[in-house]
């Protein structure tokens, strides 16, 4: 496995790879890896020739009262991690190899519209726009041919996808299910924060999500009960603070009536239920993309 710290080395070592009629392959992280991000490799393995991971704690989509400074790092640990895996290069620069001028703001940042505007991005504001710039940056570095996000924020997913159509990058976009704890908790770098009490209380999200499926095929169920359910049962929990509990289109990332039967909705309709709640001072995200449908269908 290469290591790999400038973007000059980094082009080059994918060109010549491409020479070979390789395909490459693309995992953009964070850092302080898991099994959701094993998972990545894993499918950009199975399709690939050459996969690529990166390693880059983006100061951009940090607000200034987040976690940048204590954003979980352990680069010993993650190479190892990656090397076990199979990845054949991991790109790990320097915030000034990526931002020349950092701390002084880039001049250019890259805006996807109308899907920013809820869940996180209304949470977070300039969160995406940081996201969305970093990896149209990390496109031009490593120019893959398939690149790998996890669903766990599909909020993501969605601005990527939109940007690299819009933008006509020349990538395909390759979601990846949800990885779980075995009590339902989905695997994110930021549950490390969590005290053990709070551990135990933040598997009531998988909980919510997964009671869906009853109420939906509920007759009569509506886009209003199903959310009213969603927060009833993570209020529940005393230590949890509700961000929002809500239910939108997918990928759109558009409201529907509280009124609206679920019944009534087309039959190919993808919806999402989409989570953030706090637990102390970790904030957790979590989420359901669903065609109802396909849930009547398993009754």
């Amino acid at each position: 496995m290469q290591v790999v710290r400038t973007i000059a080395e980094m082009r080059q070592l994918v060109a010549s790879r491409r020479e070979k009629g390789e395909t490459i392959g693309f995992v953009p992280t964070l850092g302080y890896l898991h099994e959701g991000h094993i998972s990545l490799v894993d499918k950009a393995k199975r399709q690939c020739g050459f996969v690529v991971l990166s390693i880059f704690v983006n100061p951009l989509q940090f607000g200034p009262n987040e976690d940048y400074a204590k954003y979980p790092r352990d680069a010993k640990r993650d190479l190892e991690l990656a090397a076990k895996a199979g990845v054949d290069a991991v790109f790990m620069p320097e915030v000034t190899e990526m931002y020349p001028d950092f701390p002084q703001p880039i001049k250019t940042m890259v805006h996807v519209s109308e899907i920013t505007d809820t869940l996180c991005g209304a949470s977070r504001p300039g969160h995406f726009a940081g996201v969305a710039t970093v990896v149209l940056k990390l496109f031009n570095i490593v120019r893959p041919d398939q690149a790998f996000f996890g669903l766990k924020d599909a909020q993501q997913v969605a601005v990527i996808t939109a940007m690299v159509k819009d933008l006509n990058v020349p990538v395909e976009i390759v979601p990846c299910p949800i990885v779980r704890d075995a009590d339902g908790l989905a695997l994110s770098s930021r549950n490390v924060y969590l005290n053990e009490q709070e551990r135990q209380q933040a598997t009531v999200l998988h909980e919510a999500l997964s009671g869906l499926e009853r109420e939906i095929r509920a007759n009569g169920a509506t886009i209003g009960a199903l959310k009213q359910k969603l927060a009833a049962v993570i209020a529940a929990k005393p230590l949890a603070q509700i961000d929002y509990a809500v239910i939108l289109t997918y990928p759109d990332l558009k409201p529907l009536p509280d009124a609206t039967l679920i019944a009534d909705l087309k039959p190919d309709r993808e919806l999402i239920a989409a989570l953030a709640v706090k637990f102390g001072g970790t904030r957790l995200i979590d989420n359901k993309i669903f065609r109802p449908s396909e849930v009547h269908a398993h009754v």
